[in-house]
């Protein structure tokens, strides 16, 4: 039975031309033993599997042939050459510094430098991942690579440039290899499989060269498995499967079903894809990838970016006509912040799910969002339920309307009302909605100073409403119009709140104020307190009047601390409640 030998040793380039991906640099290397201008140490760096060490070797060949072609290559046909291909060749070194990183090893390879070449010109050391020397390594190294003999030049390989020291880096020609791209790979795999005479279809060559991430060397390794995977037929399906790589097509379904608005389906087939073992994470990754392609194949200026096979850049382009800019901007925003939290989260599936959820409803039409602001879309899965809600109160205003016994009209509203702790001796508040409001704080977030103050007949409502009205409810609507006012009037909203209005007689409020300076500001807008009751209460007769208190009216104002330790003195049960539930006064 005939060796093995796997793809990656077998189609190793052996000469400049072969060399897939760094045309620039191969033709720097061949002027340079054309024109016999050689420097004495080079550095090849870049990402693994690009060819720094195929170089180097070719290089070191290329330098010692004793008849080069007339564009700086090996001819192979020499003496030279042919040790060099037989790995006999007494003019090239290689030292793996990853497990030969110590002093004495360099010291020993440091001797051989002495011993000038029996046969050839130049002696070449290659000292493949170099950045691994130790510390001391480097100097011992260092002397040499300053001050070499003139028969002497060093190659080092590296992939990690950052690491080595700067004073070696200074007395080095740098070169730095690039990542290989999706086409260059293809067309390589292309000719080793007409070679091996294996059958293929380009899109399980694209996928071979997108999970290669830039290496050749390990796109042909995973060429040598999908083959023997696939029995000399590669299929994309047969790929995707050997190699667990989700299917671009679930990519494209995905952002189809977005564009329009179907979340159910997309929740269905994300479900199926974490089904089948992929990690949702994977997910986000893969379907950003996609995105981005979308957006990049908008513009024939940006087609050039796609790292694609043909086939799939018109895929691309279909989709991008159907995408607009402003949702492939959205969707990935969304997603990138999926990216950054999915690690911390504590339930990764839903955070996926949630961020699909938002890409799913970018497009929805009743969700556009207001002049200079960006909501959360997943605001929009409740618009519905507030228009149900507003029409529910429509209803209610009609049926108010019709002639019935007051207090059969106001069961709704009492319904809806929120209570005050019990702890605290006033009465129930209702929950108004801030549209109620009407023109009375509204504006005042704005500034008092800035917003002119108008008297009460000004601001009088239009409604011509005169509902009756109890004075527990008249109080309950005085102490919700003081917790919806704004930030600025804090002071005078906590102030307000403990007041007790009183009806004098129906429907003339009268609030009873203990100092002039709270006196004098409550006047500044009294037509907007006034015309707050009158909407909240449905009543335009009501009158407002604010006097100060008599010296002998003027009571210490309890806080809530101070008034429920009064409750419970009179009353323990409500103090052993308390303990009996673990309550703490809010």
């Amino acid at each position: 039975m005939k060796e093995y030998i796997v793809s990656a040793r077998k189609y190793r380039p052996m000469t400049f031309d072969s060399v897939v991906g760094q045309s620039s640099l191969t033709t720097t290397l061949k002027n340079a033993v054309k024109s016999g201008k050689l420097a004495h140490a080079y550095l090849f760096c870049g990402p693994r599997g690009v060819g720094k060490t195929t170089c180097a070797r070719i290089f070191a060949k290329a330098i010692n042939c004793e008849h080069p072609t007339p564009d700086g290559d090996a001819c192979n046909e020499c003496e030279s050459c042919k040790a060099f291909q037989e790995q006999r060749s007494y003019n090239m070194f290689e030292l793996d510094a990853a497990s030969n990183n110590g002093v004495e090893q360099i010291k020993t390879l440091m001797e051989q430098t002495r011993i000038p070449p029996q046969v050839g010109r130049y002696k070449v050391f290659i000292i493949d991942e170099v950045h691994m020397l130790s510390t001391s390594a480097f100097n011992a190294f260092l002397k040499t690579l300053e001050e070499p003999p003139a028969h002497v030049i060093f190659i080092l390989a590296t992939t990690e440039k950052h690491k080595i020291l700067p004073t070696i880096i200074s007395r080095c020609q740098i070169y730095d290899f690039e990542r290989m791209t999706v086409p260059n790979i293809i067309n390589h795999l292309k000719m080793v499989a007409e070679q091996e005479q294996i059958t293929y279809e380009e899109d399980a060559l694209n996928v071979i060269a997108e999970k290669a991430d830039g290496g050749m060397r390990d796109a042909l390794s995973i060429f040598d498995q999908a083959a023997s995977f696939c029995q000399g037929n590669i299929t994309y399906q047969k790929v995707i499967e050997d190699l667990n790589v989700l299917d671009s097509e679930n990519y494209f379904n995905i952002i189809d079903l977005s564009m329009e608005n179907k979340v159910s389906e997309v929740m269905v087939l994300l479900n199926n894809i974490i089904s089948k073992g992929f990690d949702g994470g994977h997910l986000i990754n893969g379907l950003a990838q996609h995105v981005r392609n979308v957006l990049m194949a908008k513009d024939e200026q940006t087609l050039p970016l796609l790292e694609v096979s043909q086939r799939q850049a018109e895929k691309y382009k279909e989709q991008a006509k159907k995408c607009p800019a402003r949702f492939l901007y959205q969707a990935l925003k969304l997603m990138n912040q999926c990216d950054l939290g999915y690690r911390q989260s504590s339930n990764k599936r839903l955070l996926v799910e949630l961020t699909l959820i938002e890409i799913a409803q970018i497009t929805q039409e009743e969700d556009t969002p207001a002049a200079g602001r960006s909501p959360r879309r997943l605001k929009s899965l409740f618009q519905k339920l507030v228009r149900n809600v507003q029409q529910q109160k429509t209803v209610q205003q009609v049926a108010a309307a019709e002639p019935k016994p007051l207090h059969t009209a106001r069961v709704s509203a009492q319904q809806n009302s929120t209570k005050e702790p019990q702890t605290d001796s006033r009465p129930a508040t209702p929950k108004l909605k801030l549209g109620s409001l009407g023109m009375s704080f509204a504006n005042l977030r704005k500034g008092a100073e800035k917003t002119p103050v108008k008297e009460t007949k000004d601001t009088e409502p239009t409604n011509n409403e005169q509902q009756q009205f109890t004075e527990e409810e008249m109080i309950a609507q005085w102490v919700a119009m003081c917790q919806r006012m704004p930030q600025q009037m804090a002071g005078i909203a906590a102030r307000m709140r403990n007041m007790r209005p009183q009806i004098t007689s129906y429907p003339h409020i009268l609030a009873t104020v203990d100092n002039q300076i709270l006196l004098d500001q409550m006047n500044a807008i009294r037509g907007r307190i006034r015309s707050t009751l009158a909407l909240a209460l449905h009543n335009d007769d009501i009158t407002l009047e604010l006097q100060l208190a008599q010296e002998n009216e003027v009571t210490k104002i309890l806080s809530r601390k101070e008034l429920f330790e009064e409750i419970s003195t009179k009353n323990p049960a409500i103090s052993k409640l308390r303990g009996l539930l673990d309550l703490e006064l809010a």
